[in-house]
């Protein structure tokens, strides 16, 4: 049975959120604190390019509880981009002892924090809440969701049913996290790809405080095929699969040509030519786009540029670490 963390660190992203961080903040906080009163309790708060005035909303709430901290970047870089900064922000500058993701919005519970905490001192280096139910979404997004998570867990081989970014990581696991080196990072993924010691916790989604979901639908697409291309080359395996099929295809349809014009049964007209033209460009275009999926990938990594980038001291950004 483990002690207590000399030290808990709290990494909240947060973007277009100002009108809740004043009350959401202090309550994870004090979740927290009250889950280990032994233990020294740190929040850090990255905005992820907000235009609205979360910028300001983290300002008052930082002079209001001198626990939390805040981070921010110069525009939008994405939520992964802001998990990344603020499991680094928490390893590097506080030497963190455990460290709790866990979003703004109160639709991850505080109170679970504790429970988190219990599995970690029996000996988990990772704790993962899980969603019991969905909670309220639209029919589509459900939809969208469950076909995601299952061709994720075909292709990858993890499964994801459920999963959240509401984790408690062991110090270990977030080095090796943070050693990860891939630009098009995958929270969840990269987490369960590690393969440490994990225990699952539920919890029933709640209601946001405020305001409304930044995700669009195609913007969550978007999110799933750049997740899915980077665990998993499946998809370049569905290309030879359609070539293969379009190859069976096309030998049948000229098989049946050929024997038709032997036996002078053959007919005037392009309707098979045309047919095999749009058959066959259509699995040209598809495959393309799938392998320029995979070689968009490779460009962005061959770049190297910083996952990042935090606004500069002048302008109150916070720390200064890339």
């Amino acid at each position: 049975m483990r002690a207590g963390p000399r030290l808990l660190a709290l990494v909240v992203p947060v973007y277009n959120e100002a009108g809740l961080l004043e009350r959401s903040l202090p309550e994870i906080l004090q979740a927290a604190q009250a889950a280990a009163p032994q233990s020294q309790v740190r929040l850090v708060a990255i905005d992820d390019g907000s235009s609205d005035g979360t910028y300001e909303a983290l300002a008052r709430t930082r002079r209001a509880h001198h626990a939390i901290e805040s981070i921010a970047f110069t525009r939008n870089f994405g939520k992964e981009a802001a998990i990344h900064a603020g499991v680094r922000h928490a390893c590097e500058a506080w030497q963190a002892d455990v460290l709790v993701v866990i979003d703004a919005d109160l639709q991850h519970p505080p109170a679970l924090i504790a429970t988190l905490l219990e599995r970690w001192r029996e000996g988990f280096d990772v704790v993962e809440a899980v969603k019991r139910e969905r909670g309220e979404e639209s029919a589509l997004r459900g939809f969208a969701a469950r076909a995601f998570y299952r061709l994720f867990t075909k292709f990858s081989g993890l499964n994801l049913d459920q999963d959240t970014d509401y984790k408690l990581l062991d110090r270990r696991v977030a080095a090796a996290l943070l050693g990860l080196g891939e630009r098009a990072r995958f929270f969840r993924g990269m987490v369960r790809w590690l393969g440490f010691r994990s225990a699952r916790v539920e919890f029933d989604v709640a209601e946001r405080v405020g305001g409304s979901t930044g995700w669009s639908v195609v913007g969550l697409a978007r999110y799933a095929w750049r997740n899915l291309t980077s665990f998993s080359s499946a998809p370049l395996g569905i290309v030879t699969a359609l070539g293969g099929i379009g190859l069976v295809i096309g030998a049948a349809l000229g098989a049946k040509a050929v024997l038709d014009k032997l036996q002078g049964r053959a007919l005037d007209g392009f309707s098979t030519v045309i047919l095999l033209q749009v058959i066959f460009s259509s699995l040209i275009l598809l495959s393309l786009g799938i392998i320029g999926s995979y070689i968009a990938r490779i460009y962005d990594e061959l770049k190297a540029r910083p996952h990042y980038v935090l606004r500069p001291p002048e302008e109150g950004g916070g720390d200064r670490r890339p």
